[in-house]
């Protein structure tokens, strides 16, 4: 989709468009509501201000989204597809730290009770590993703070794909 085409679309049609980016409807709505966008890049600004901060409530929502890092999200949705493509780019998976980053996975769901969301693109599995060891670390206000950045950042980038950047 082009920002053209995506300024004249109609609310609900350009609502829909940004679903797989983050499914969170108060971020869909002000980037909506703020059309139309003179550059690509005042696009991408302010979808990374949107609904600053996300409500504990929709940082769960849209989680429930999101597959176990290491793993392949279920499904054909276009959410899904972004993700098997996001994750696709960590490469062959070293047994070892493949078994690291489940272990981590199933400590960070009992630390925190949510799966650990980081946005993969652009990372290796070592990456992810030490970010993972990092944050078993935080608070849950501090990890908080950063599932809300792990999300802007996932959506950037999927809208950034979207909009054809």
């Amino acid at each position: 989709m082009l920002l053209e085409d995506f300024n004249a679309a109609g609310r609900a049609e350009a609502a829909e468009s940004l679903r797989p980016c983050l499914d969170i409807a108060r971020w869909i709505q002000e980037i909506v509501d703020s059309r139309p966008f003179g550059s690509t890049r005042s696009l991408l600004e302010a979808a990374g201000r949107a609904a600053e901060p996300f409500t504990d409530a929709e940082v769960e929502a849209a989680l429930a989204h999101h597959p176990r890092i290491g793993e392949r999200a279920a499904g054909n949705s276009a959410e899904a597809r972004l993700s098997q493509a996001e994750q696709a780019t960590l490469g062959a998976p070293d047994p070892a730290v493949a078994a690291a980053i489940a272990e981590g996975n199933r400590s960070y769901e009992e630390k925190f009770g949510r799966v650990f969301l980081i946005r993969a693109a652009g990372r290796s599995r070592d990456e992810i590993l030490a970010a993972l060891n990092t944050r078993l670390a935080h608070t849950p206000d501090e990890e908080q703070v950063v599932i809300g950045q792990q999300l802007r950042e996932i959506a950037v980038l999927r809208l950034e794909g979207l909009i054809g950047a």
